[in-house]
């Protein structure tokens, strides 16, 4: 799975969770729906996401080895 379909994921699961949480416990957890929307907004702007940085230093996320086509010979 590429790293955007890992973060479009977590940042739906964010927000339908948020809005659950919001709608039964407490209108404050609206404020991390706003927070989860900032940030993609942020990202968009600045090529820049956090939730990459945090994919990546817990290994949850590795990048594919480079220079191999698809059935694993070097590219030329």
């Amino acid at each position: 799975m590429t790293m955007e379909r890992k973060i479009r994921m977590i940042a739906g699961t964010f927000i339908l969770a948020s809005l659950a949480l919001g709608w039964w416990v407490s209108p404050y957890w609206f404020l991390f729906t706003a927070f989860v929307g900032v940030n993609l907004l942020q990202s968009s702007l600045t090529r820049w996401c956090l939730m990459e940085d945090i994919l990546r230093w817990t290994g949850i996320h590795r990048e594919p080895p480079t220079g191999t086509g698809a059935a694993g010979a070097p590219r030329s």
